[in-house]
């Protein structure tokens, strides 16, 4: 971000999308010819710049990995900002909608992608950022195979002591359990509730608990999960969406649920949805279960692709084989 380039620099293409404060454009760099994503923020000339347009620029700079969309350029104009993302060619819910038998993936895809969602949550946390809005619209994947991690508007930082925050974060169906019973004193182990989601989503082609209000998507997870207990999980009765109320579940075996995923998987999964957050698994530790381990070779590229890969630097598990296939050029706006 050199500051030397301006909007006639780039070359606006067709339009990706449209949200509440932004409309994203495919673009190529005049100067380059390289495809670039072209976010575009309207200013109001009263409410100045969205809160969240700072806070995505403030912490996209600072998060600099091959699994997070990188943020080339910011260019500020008199009625808008322009935020220049590397381009990429879909993101993972319509990845699942044109590669997938139903919207299931193959089980070497999916490894592949969870693999690539943990190491861009893990480096998330590390440089202590929560990214609190992790769903397949805002993974983005290119025509190599790589997944980065996009749309960080909801992001933020954290700290020590714990912050409060809001728990109006993460879309309905990848909530963790403790966010929806109205805790704002949540941490890493949100982002992990969601990838849990996600994983399941890939295997089944079909939202593990699409719920439909923030109750309904209580009772779902307890359906499944095992409705919890002050004894299961201490200070339950603490929060502030406690209900004495609640219909009690007995625990579903996940391998019930998912039979399509191997014993391995399902002890992974079993790890990232947990009830209490404290119990689940970190993104740290999740990279080195069991199930990876016939992915990564002693460089920590996965072993199919290591004979093809030997111009890339080592431990970036990105070119997919062949068996993966091109993803159509139509990204989603939610990843930018």
């Amino acid at each position: 971000m050199d500051g030397k380039r301006h909007a006639a620099s780039f070359q606006q293409l067709e339009k990706l999308g449209e949200g509440t404060y932004a409309t994203v454009f495919k673009g190529r760099n005049r100067q380059t010819g390289e495809l670039v994503a072209l976010k575009e923020i309207h200013l109001d000339s009263e409410e100045g710049t969205p809160s969240t347009a700072i806070r995505e620029i403030s912490l996209m700079k600072e998060l600099k990995h091959e699994n997070i969309v990188a943020l080339h350029d910011v260019i500020h104009t008199e009625n808008k900002l322009m935020l220049v993302f590397e381009y990429m060619d879909g993101d993972l819910k319509k990845y699942m909608d044109t590669h997938g038998e139903r919207g299931a993936l193959k089980p070497h895809v999916i490894k592949s992608f969870m693999y690539q969602l943990l190491r861009g949550i893990d480096f998330c946390h590390k440089n202590r950022v929560l990214h609190r809005d992790l769903k397949p619209q805002n993974l983005l994947i290119n025509n190599k195979g790589q997944l980065k991690l996009g749309d960080f508007g909801l992001a933020r930082a954290f700290g020590i002591p714990v912050n409060t925050f809001s728990n109006e974060v993460v879309t309905l169906w990848y909530r963790a359990p403790d966010v929806l019973l109205g805790s704002r004193t949540y941490n890493t182990s949100i982002d992990i509730w969601s990838a849990g989601c996600i994983m399941a989503e890939m295997f089944s082609g079909r939202p593990l608990f699409p719920g439909t209000t923030n109750e309904d998507q209580i009772i779902r997870i307890f359906r499944i999960m095992g409705t919890p207990t002050e004894r299961t999980w201490p200070g339950l009765s603490q929060f502030p969406e406690y209900k004495t109320t609640w219909q009690m579940y007995s625990t579903q075996p996940l391998s019930t649920i998912l039979p399509q995923i191997d014993p391995l998987g399902i002890d992974l999964l079993q790890r990232m949805l947990q009830l209490r957050p404290e119990l689940r698994i970190s993104a740290a530790d999740a990279l080195n279960h069991q199930w990876f381990a016939d992915l990564i070779g002693q460089s920590g590229v996965p072993v199919q692709q290591q004979s093809s890969m030997s111009s890339q630097i080592p431990g970036q598990p990105q070119m997919m084989p062949p068996p993966y296939g091109q993803v159509p050029s139509q990204v989603g706006y939610g990843g930018y």
